[in-house]
């Protein structure tokens, strides 16, 4: 039930977008946050299986992406790329965060390592599926660098952030409870 919530609430904020950029991608509410506090707090495996679920509903909701694809290899890695691994990936937030001391720095940690996964996905997907939205006076790699990391780069921070305060919040709510 807990995994089918964050899955909701994670469709529900990638929906909420602070800034849309031109060839796909956005910063969102932190939409990839309660896909990491699922694993947070289930585990590797459900956070990993959270994830995958996850990766197919944002597919299913943005499949005509794949369908700009031109070739059917194209449409296969943006659909590995763009989706399901960049989405599952968000999953092994539990994993990063395990050998932290302090469980705030694990998971904020956790937070930017799988968003720093997912904007590699997509860095990736730029180079082999995307790259002909580059500008022919820059590298490939440069664009799709810069143009991911304009929105990657900002959606990871405000994710760990918020990541960090909510964990906190709940951690101090939780002891104000076993104090009553």
């Amino acid at each position: 039930a807990n995994a089918a919530l964050c899955i909701a609430l994670a469709t529900v904020l990638s929906y909420v977008r602070l800034y849309k950029m031109p060839q796909g991608g956005s910063i969102t509410l932190c939409s990839m946050a309660p896909i990491i506090l699922a694993a947070h707090r289930n585990g590797l495996k459900w956070g990993l299986f959270t994830g995958f679920v996850h990766s197919l509903i944002q597919m299913l909701l943005g499949f005509k992406n794949v369908l700009y694809c031109t070739t059917f290899p194209a449409m296969v890695g943006c659909i590995l790329l763009d989706y399901v691994i960049a989405f599952t990936a968000l999953g092994l937030a539990a994993a990063v965060e395990k050998p932290f001391k302090n469980k705030l720095v694990g998971i904020g940690v956790g937070s930017v390592v799988v968003g720093l996964i997912r904007y590699l996905c997509s860095f990736l997907s730029g180079i082999l599926i995307w790259s002909g939205y580059a500008p022919e006076d820059m590298p490939v790699w440069l664009y799709s660098l810069t143009y991911n990391g304009s929105y990657m780069i900002p959606e990871i921070i405000i994710t760990a952030v918020a990541v960090v305060l909510l964990v906190k919040l709940l951690d101090v709510r939780q002891k104000k409870k076993q104090a009553a």
